[in-house]
């Protein structure tokens, strides 16, 4: 590999492996996006790399030599880095994307779940595609995680100490918390926030709130309600609790929902279609794209009546249900929400 070659993103990481020998899971300290040249061209040396989407093994010796490379070349931070890995004795892997094409390993998935939760790139901004298929169903527990036909055995072992192997949960999906706690940000309850979340900053996430992988904000917003997969609220605004947002892995559409900035989805209320900017939907009522609804003007007369999917992305609507007679209506919106700065200065 020459200097020249310009990789997509590039990381250094800890690989968990089952009992057959497969990664199951891989934890990058520090991924990078368009990474230096000259760090790559260093670690391809070590590993052998050359060109394409590969994982490859580095060794513990290879690692240590690199370190001192760098440490000699000033690169003082991922120097100290490599070395801290290389005296780790556990095993690591060099994660080389040359494409953002769909992942095909459980290290190359593990790699873009990263990089969405360190911030270098925002839900949709990477290709996932087919990520669910290929990661395994771990149990995640207080020993690390654990392939499930490994638990019986490692449970077993446990008991046999005297001790309590402590299972938090089985998923495909570890909690964002445990690989990266990006700044400026509160949560309450981090199970509730997967790998592969992108929380900017400024954002607080209560105890309800919900984040799921390749979903998220951008800069600050109160999440008290769900952000499925895939879905991308904008800064300035509130999620109620118990509120939701229809992403595209549960049977849904393929339309890619977002909310704009300064909206406020009130509690219990829900979202199938896509908000501008300065939006508000009523506490307890739930908008999809086949909800009919009325139009109407600034003297509350009705102009027409319309499918919710024709509002998609637009601004300043104020969607709310008629208390007398239950239909659904939508007027201009003239409010617009604040959130409180204390609430959300998160350092």
């Amino acid at each position: 590999m020459t200097a020249e070659n310009s990789l997509h993103s590039f990381g250094i990481g800890i690989a968990t492996h089952n009992s057959a020998g497969d990664i199951i899971e891989v934890y990058y300290p520090a991924p990078l996006r368009d990474p230096d040249a000259s760090l790559v061209k260093a670690v391809a040396a070590a590993t052998g790399y050359n060109e394409g989407n590969q994982v490859l093994p580095l060794a513990a010796d290879k690692a240590a030599a690199l370190a001192q490379q760098l440490g000699n070349a000033n690169d003082r931070d991922h120097a100290d880095l490599l070395q801290a890995l290389a005296d780790s004795g556990r095993p690591l892997v060099a994660t080389f994307l040359a494409e953002d094409t769909a992942p095909q390993t459980v290290a190359e998935v593990y790699l873009k779940l990263h990089l969405l939760s360190h911030r270098l790139c925002e839900p949709h901004g990477i290709n996932l595609s087919g990520a669910f298929a290929v990661l395994y169903n771990i149990a995640w527990t207080n020993e690390g995680a654990i392939d499930l036909n490994d638990l019986p055995a490692r449970q077993l072992q446990a008991r046999l100490r005297g001790e309590l192997l402590d299972v938090m949960s089985v998923d495909k999906f570890p909690k964002m918390t445990n690989y990266v706690v990006p700044p400026g940000i509160r949560i309450a309850d981090t199970s509730r926030v997967r790998l592969g979340a992108h929380v900017g900053e400024g954002t607080t996430v209560m105890h309800e709130g919900f984040i799921n992988f390749n979903a998220g904000t951008r800069g600050q917003a109160m999440i008290e309600g769900r952000i499925s997969a895939g879905v991308i609220i904008g800064n300035g605004s509130d999620l109620g609790g118990g509120c939701s947002t229809m992403g595209t892995l549960s049977g849904g559409g393929t339309e890619i929902i977002s909310v704009g900035e300064d909206c406020l989805i009130g509690a219990n209320a829900g979202i199938g279609i896509a908000l501008g900017d300065r939006c508000i939907v009523e506490a307890g009522l739930y908008i999809t794209a086949g909800t009919k609804l009325r139009l109407l003007d600034q003297d509350n007369t009705v102009v027409e009546e319309i499918k919710a999917r024709e509002l998609s992305g637009q601004s300043d609507l104020l969607f709310r249900r008629n208390s007398l007679t239950g239909a659904v209506e939508c007027k201009t919106n003239k409010t617009r929400i604040a959130l409180n700065e204390e609430l959300h200065t998160n350092n």
